[in-house]
């Protein structure tokens, strides 16, 4: 009897921690307003890449491996956080050396007119599941307000290696005959050689300055 008296006890005990723990864990830390302030982009653990259809078979990546950019972080308000970056459009790689030279020249992003491309965000907002931005992208000198849905991955506390750190994904689609990028035909079926469609996706690690 005081050995099943015991069990039950220790059964209450573990149930009340478990509860108590699954409460703590589950508060996000992006709420805490200590992680407020200003990161930059950490270039070796970020990519900047976009996929494009060839010939309606399969979708082509790339990276753009030289970029700068910054999260202002507000995590009391998210609606005051803001981000920007910007893209060196010469440094665009899809693996293939012929193809990206193509991509330099005036056919497509013409880095010598154009040498960036950019960001700026107008507008941040919390949605029922995650955040979604809107801001101006310019590429090729031509600008346009795009939306698209974020999440926040984590955020790794400072520690005694490195400061604060900030994860973030995010997806979205153009279309890049809206930034002057028109070259290409059709296949004899009418299906694009190189689709108008071009979709674009983040993964970034920042670090708080």
């Amino acid at each position: 009897m005081k050995r099943l008296l015991s069990c039950f006890l220790f059964a209450i005990l573990l149930s009340t921690y478990s509860q108590n723990f699954k409460v703590e864990a589950e508060k996000p830390l992006e709420d805490d307003p200590t992680f407020s302030g200003t990161y930059t982009f950490d270039q070796a653990h970020t990519a900047i890449g976009f996929r494009v259809k060839h010939l309606g078979l399969v979708e082509v990546p790339g990276y753009f491996r030289n970029f700068t950019g910054t999260i202002k972080y507000d995590a009391k308000d998210i609606s005051k956080s803001s981000v920007e970056f910007s893209a060196k459009t010469a440094s665009i790689d899809t693996g293939v050396e012929a193809r990206d030279g193509h991509l330099r020249s005036a056919d497509f992003f013409d880095v010598e007119k154009y040498p960036e491309m950019t960001f700026k965000s107008t507008k941040v907002e919390k949605l029922a599941n995650g955040y979604q931005i809107t801001g101006d992208l310019t590429i090729k000198g031509v600008t346009k307000q795009i939306s698209f849905p974020f999440q926040i991955t984590g955020i790794l506390p400072k520690n005694q290696r490195s400061t604060e750190r900030m994860g973030v994904v995010a997806e979205t689609k153009i279309n890049r005959r809206d930034f002057g990028i028109t070259y290409g035909g059709n296949l004899p079926n009418g299906t694009p050689m190189i689709s108008d469609e071009v979709k674009i996706y983040l993964q970034i690690e920042a670090t708080k300055q």
